[in-house]
């Protein structure tokens, strides 16, 4: 039986500051803006919308697993283990909160970033198969 969604059309995130978050996504994450005012903004970027949402100081996408660990709800994805090293290293130049690079005991290698309101997100050096097929062609 096929899955009954196509696919994620929209995330959302809690930001404290609409304007400078807006800022900081376009020119550390290339994100595209195509709609902002004080209480929202909707950017483009990575085949998705992302929704910055105006919130409380200290809301954040983020939660907790039953040991403890502060999770990720998003997963990037790059082309490889070289172009993870070369965005982690980039975004150690932009003086973005990174984590180090990780063996996580799967395919591939991740490291975690954080955006200034404290969203933990994290990046993988795999692709899914099925965006490779459709855009990267192996």
């Amino acid at each position: 039986m096929k899955g009954k969604l196509s696919r994620v059309g929209t995330t959302y995130l809690p930001v404290k500051d609409v304007e400078e978050s807006t800022t900081w996504y376009a020119e550390h994450l290339g994100a595209k803006v195509n709609y902002k005012d004080n209480d929202k903004a909707i950017l483009q970027f990575v085949d998705q919308s992302f929704f910055l949402v105006k919130s409380p100081l200290g809301e954040s996408a983020n939660f907790t697993d039953s040991y403890g660990n502060e999770c990720f709800s998003v997963t990037f994805e790059v082309n490889g283990v070289e172009a993870l090293a070369n965005l982690h290293q980039d975004f150690k130049g932009r003086d973005i909160n990174v984590g180090k690079i990780e063996d996580r005991g799967h395919a591939g290698r991740n490291f975690v970033f954080y955006d200034p309101n404290g969203n933990k997100f994290d990046v993988w050096s795999e692709l899914s198969p099925t965006f490779r097929a459709l855009h990267h062609q192996k």
